[in-house]
């Protein structure tokens, strides 16, 4: 009889470690700010253009331009950057609650045929756009 009480304590210092585990799992799990979510999806976006994933990278793009341009036209326009080594994202800033801009840096090393060039960094300024509640990749038409 005086096993029971000690036992239900342990339970009960289980379920509450149990709990406990799951509440700060549930802490990371928290809204991310347009910046860190636009820069997660950033790195994704490159991370599927050089690895000549094109269905992935395409899926990046907004759907309004997915009604206008096929995956196959994306992957003709903007398939793998055979000179990109490596990219990375520098900052990330929102002019707005549905305009963001990301500064990446290009690691690139130029294919010139005869010439033996280093790898070298260049940047662009990538335009993120709020629709039906993601952050898309903006892409001239």
């Amino acid at each position: 009889m005086i096993m029971f009480p000690t036992r239900l304590a342990r339970r009960g210092a289980a379920s509450a470690l149990v709990l406990l585990f799951a509440l700060g799992g549930c802490a990371s799990l928290a809204p991310q700010t347009p910046e860190q979510a636009i820069q997660q999806r950033s790195q994704d976006y490159w991370k599927a253009r050089l690895t000549n994933q094109t269905a992935a990278a395409y899926a990046f793009t907004s759907p309004s331009y997915r009604k206008l341009r096929s995956e196959s036209q994306y992957g003709s326009q903007y398939g793998q950057p055979a000179a990109v080594q490596s990219v990375e994202v520098l900052d990330v800033k929102c002019a707005s609650a549905e305009r963001c801009s990301a500064r990446i840096r290009l690691n690139v090393k130029p294919m010139i045929p005869g010439v033996k060039l280093e790898t070298m960094a260049t940047h662009i300024d990538e335009v993120w756009l709020r629709e039906d509640g993601k952050w898309w990749v903006y892409l001239p038409l």
